[in-house]
């Protein structure tokens, strides 16, 4: 077994550990009889998504890039061989979560369909065997973007809130806090890995030390998608060349977000040497031709479009553009 002992301060400590002898997870293995055997009332039990798969038969035969485009809803960007997508659960990473590590030569492993439904059947589960009340996460491994390596998080929860507002809460010195928001289940998950470990068959790992945070029998909370950012909120929606390509063309306007304000607009007209005539609530008059590639480029990237004007004066009749929200 493996484990290890995280002091989070004055009288706070948990404790992480992972089983050893668990042997191959093949489809039909009965994970909560697993998550029965080894975590008790007030545990956190986490299992990888590759067992979670192996159970529920997402395993498939063949060509590795013809399973990443079946489980791909939306590229995000590429890099020669390396594509970042979104995926059937709203998660974006590499090749879709399709992995072909620590399973026989030739088989790909794919996600669970519904991670968080299978979370809540095994607490459910463990709960009418056991009577204990667990809380269950279900993990994957994901890069981040700005750093090198990877880290685990939670793909799949019940019995905990995976997300934890500090809305309206004031810190030691009296500041409210408006946007800070632990993300408690990428968090346990990230502690649980280093007790688990990538090559240690250890597909199981317990937290001990958090029962405040599991909630009451029959309480499952939102689940991990609910920590999934909605497509378009996120600032990174597309790589830099994908977006780009997405501007030009026109395309994947949801991943540019909502419209942005006349004053962002603005700020970018100006950057990119368009001369404002004039602005009003939701409209801005641009010195400009309205067929200026460059022009309806950057209003398409801005959530902006171009009209026609009633009257365009003694210009000529392809200008000035007037510029308006798309929605």
């Amino acid at each position: 077994m493996s484990g290890s002992e995280i002091h989070a301060g004055p009288g706070a400590r948990l404790e992480v550990f992972a089983p050893d002898g668990i042997g191959e997870v093949t489809e039909g293995t009965d994970l909560a009889a697993l998550v029965a055997e080894h975590a008790v009332d007030g545990d956190v039990a986490l299992l990888t998504s590759k067992v979670v798969s192996k159970a529920e038969g997402r395993v498939a035969t063949g060509d590795r890039d013809g399973a990443i485009r079946s489980e791909t809803v939306r590229v995000v960007a590429r890099r020669g061989g390396t594509a970042i997508v979104e995926n059937h659960l709203g998660l974006v990473m590499a090749a879709a979560g399709v992995d072909a590590s620590n399973v026989a030569t030739g088989r790909l492993v794919l996600l669970p369909l519904d991670p968080d439904a299978t979370a809540r059947a095994i607490r459910e589960a463990v709960r009418e065997r056991t009577g204990a009340n667990v809380a269950v996460i279900v993990t994957d491994t994901a890069g981040r973007a700005w750093r090198h390596g990877q880290t685990d998080l939670a793909i799949g929860a019940a019995g905990i809130e995976p997300l934890d507002s500090f809305e309206g809460r004031v810190d030691a010195y009296g500041n409210e806090l408006a946007v800070t928001a632990p993300a408690v289940g990428d968090e346990i998950a990230s502690a649980a890995e280093l007790a688990s470990g990538k090559l240690g068959g250890r597909p199981l790992a317990v937290v001990r030390g958090l029962a405040e945070r599991v909630l009451p029998a029959g309480e499952h909370g939102p689940g991990a998608r609910s920590v999934v950012r909605e497509t378009g909120t996120d600032m990174f929606g597309l790589g830099s060349r994908e977006a780009v390509v997405a501007a030009l063309t026109r395309t994947q306007q949801v991943a540019f977000g909502a419209a942005a304000s006349p004053d962002d607009l603005l700020a970018a007209l100006a950057v990119c040497g368009f001369e404002v005539l004039g602005r009003g609530p939701d409209s801005v008059l641009v010195d400009a031709a309205r067929t200026d590639l460059r022009l309806t480029t950057l209003a398409f990237a801005f959530g902006w479009r171009v009209r026609a004007t009633e009257n365009p004066g003694p210009r000529s009749a392809d200008s000035p553009a007037l510029l308006a929200p798309l929605s």
